[in-house]
């Protein structure tokens, strides 16, 4: 098969995964506008109001190498299936949580979103699968430009839906339900290859701590979990520190949604600019963007200052995790790809969550009041992105030196 029909095959894949990108994925702004909203409502101790998001997170932990494991060997298309039923499961368990009013329901329901969110996290992987070296940045920035519509239907459903019932949030989880069950259909339309079980099981390629010895996969992996969780760290506090500062629900759906559209706006490019700047240097641009974000939210708590922050958050994240995920794919050989990327997922998975229970604590329990809670959140992700960058400089630095291929 021909570079071209490569592509042109890759390309009907990245139009599917854009659909379920757009569609399943426009559960999770609704989830993470909502979740820490109604686990508030929830707790008996407001410490724990994030704690909901932070139960999806630990869910995607083990969720990211089992789906890995599963699709390596039965199929990208069985992986996403069983992404989505867990999806609509987790949706049904919160809604009777929101209706008997039991928190720890809730959180049982969270546990099992947490494997929907591992799973849609290989669309970008997916999207690769059939993509030659030229076409695969551009294949990761389209699928993931696919969350500009989910970052569009997601918060107005969560406005929509948030008040709908007499209880609270019950009718935005009902909707989640909808979306998991009657999405799941696109993935009858991908095209890719099945995995060859013989390669797969054999010994062919090398060990997780070979792979983490590899200092482009350590990179890419440093780059991913840093820009992941420090999205994640601002993103959850966000609707609290917001509704906190006396403005509306749906004012802090809107500023969601410019962070969400941020994030996957610039998709469309990302990976132009890949291929033009080199990798590194688009992941040292999204750490950039992430310190302008820092500064954006320590200038005051006025709307303004929150609607800035969270667009530097988005772009931030998007040109540092496109890079990132861009520059493992090119570092490992097929045999690894199962092992790389559920290495990979796991340890992001596992950054967020640690992320998302420190937002928490330090949004509602840093200090006398919500401007000091979320001052303390902002100052939580300067010494880290500073590492991040100090190890990509280095790393370019290494790439000069020593121009050599990981696989």
């Amino acid at each position: 098969m021909t570079i071209s029909s490569f592509d042109a095959q890759a390309k009907r894949n990245v139009a599917v995964l854009i659909f379920a990108q757009a569609i399943l994925g426009s559960q999770m702004p609704i989830i993470f506008i909502l979740a820490g909203l109604a686990g508030q409502s929830l707790a008996e101790n407001i410490c724990y109001a994030t704690l909901p998001i932070s139960v999806i997170i630990i869910g995607s932990i083990p969720g990211a190498p089992m789906i890995s494991s599963i699709m390596q060997r039965y199929g990208r298309k069985v992986g996403f299936f069983i992404g989505a039923g867990a999806g609509a499961i987790g949706a049904i368990i919160g809604s009777f949580g929101l209706y008997y009013d039991s928190f720890a329901l809730f959180l049982l329901g969270s546990l099992c979103t947490g494997i929907y969110m591992s799973a849609q996290g290989f669309y970008r992987f997916a999207a690769t699968d059939t993509a030659s070296d030229a076409f695969r940045p551009k294949a990761i920035s389209y699928v993931l430009a696919g969350g500009l519509l989910a970052a569009i239907i997601g918060p107005q459903l969560a406005k929509i839906t948030s008040d709908a019932f007499v209880i609270p949030f019950l009718a935005a989880y009902m909707a989640v339900i909808a979306i998991n069950v009657f999405g799941a259909f696109v993935f009858v339309f991908l095209d890719l290859p099945k995995p060859a079980r013989d390669a797969a099981a054999s010994s062919g390629g090398r060990s997780y701590l070979e792979l983490l010895r590899s200092p482009k996969i350590a990179t890419a992996m440093l780059a991913a979990i840093i820009c992941y969780s420090m999205m994640t760290l601002v993103m959850t506090a966000t609707p609290l520190a917001i509704v906190g500062c006396g403005y509306s629900q749906n004012t802090a759906a809107d500023v969601v949604s410019a962070h969400v559209l941020a994030m996957f706006m610039p998709s469309f490019f990302t990976g132009h600019l890949i291929v033009r700047f080199g990798v590194e240097r688009i992941i040292l641009c999204g750490i950039t963007l992430l310190g302008g974000a820092c500064i954006a939210g320590l200038n005051g708590i006025n709307i303004g200052n929150f609607y800035g922050a969270l667009v530097l958050l988005g772009l931030g994240w998007n040109f540092g995790f496109i890079g990132a995920t861009t520059l493992l794919t090119s570092a490992h050989s097929p045999a690894e790809r199962g092992r790389a990327q559920g290495m990979n997922d796991f340890f992001v998975a596992a950054s967020i969550t640690i992320a998302s229970f420190a937002s928490g604590d330090l949004m509602n329990c840093s200090g006398n009041s919500t401007a000091e809670g979320w001052n303390a959140v902002i100052m939580t992700m300067i010494p880290l992105l500073a590492f991040a960058a100090f190890a990509i400089l280095w790393q370019m630095r290494q790439s000069a030196a020593q121009p050599t291929s990981d696989h």
